[in-house]
């Protein structure tokens, strides 16, 4: 059985803040996530812990102080009694054959905390009274975040994304039918290392904006601009999409503001009943400065009695 005042490094008068000081440092050296390679430095984190849980404890330390209890926290044994693997000091520390439990005044998770961060550090250690010594299942290593660029035209058509992990490789992934902005992938396994196998990988995805689409749900809008004369006369034009240009016709007459549809153009949606459309917003574009237009707009002026605004009580 191992002094704990040895252990540590401390005097036997050292003070709590010594006692935890020494603690950290030794800690941040040893904690297996820093030496995966090296099962003698794992081993010596764990007597540095238990040894740290003990001397923490005033109680216990009062009491090993004494030669009432041993370094493993166990009731001394001066007739040759107890200092096996299960016994149970008054302090709470429980030693066992599969390794240690901290006591209820322990506050060693704490420092793991501050030390490493949730779910970095100390996840494999058991705490309170449950357990007679069991360790709970090693701490899987952390999670690697990352940050993925889509085009909009990629996210509308699903197209399969690469992406190279921390580790050099790279893989291909399946949008999924809702993506947006903020969608989140896991990627089991694709994490940092651990004790209890790897982290996973948290993929942010980010659709960047097109020049001339947005979105509206699962449809596609469009301001297509028309000619004076194609908005006049009507007929068929070429019109982008997510999935390259069709042809789409124009009623005659059509003025600014005319919507047209085209059917399954869109984003699929999430219920999967197919996808969304695209909506075209038509925009008459006239010429500047166009000298034969306003000859022609002045000579059919006079003709033109209508009221575009009379609905407006204007």
């Amino acid at each position: 059985m191992a002094d704990p005042y040895q252990t540590l490094g401390v005097k036997r008068d050292a003070s709590e803040a010594d006692i935890k000081k020494a603690y950290r440092t030794l800690a941040k050296e040893l904690h297996p996530d820093r030496n995966k390679d090296n099962p003698k430095a794992s081993e010596r984190f764990s007597k540095v812990t238990q040894a740290y849980d003990l001397l923490n404890d005033k109680d216990k330390r009062a009491r090993f102080d004494r030669g009432e209890i041993d370094g493993d926290g166990n009731p001394a044994a001066p007739f040759g009694f107890g200092g096996g693997g299960g016994g149970a000091g008054p302090g709470g520390f429980r030693q066992g054959e599969g390794g240690f439990d901290f006591g209820a005044n322990g506050d060693a998770g704490d420092i793991f905390e501050g030390l490493f961060g949730r779910g970095a550090g100390g996840g494999g250690f058991a705490s309170g009274f449950g357990g007679f010594g069991r360790r709970q299942p090693p701490a899987k290593g952390a999670n690697v975040a990352y940050k993925l660029n889509v085009s909009f035209v990629d996210a509308a058509t699903l197209a399969p994304q690469r992406i190279t992990l921390a580790d050099g490789k790279t893989i291909d992934l399946k949008l999924p039918a809702n993506v947006e902005n903020g969608t989140q992938m896991r990627l089991a396994g694709k994490g940092q290392p651990g004790p209890g196998g790897a982290g996973d990988g948290i993929v942010t995805i980010q659709i960047a904006p097109h020049k001339f689409f947005t979105r509206d749900g699962a449809d596609v809008r469009l301001d297509l601009p028309v000619s004076l004369s194609e908005a006049v006369l009507g007929g068929p034009v070429r019109v982008p999409t997510v999935e390259g240009a069709v042809m789409l016709t124009i009623p005659k007459g059509s003025s600014s503001g005319k919507v047209l549809r085209l059917r399954g153009k869109g984003f699929p949606r999430p219920d999967g009943s197919g996808r969304g459309d695209q909506l075209v917003t038509l925009m008459v574009d006239l010429p500047v400065d166009d000298d034969a237009l306003i000859e022609f707009v002045e000579g059919w002026k006079g003709k033109d009695g209508r009221n575009p605004r009379g609905n407006m009580g204007v």
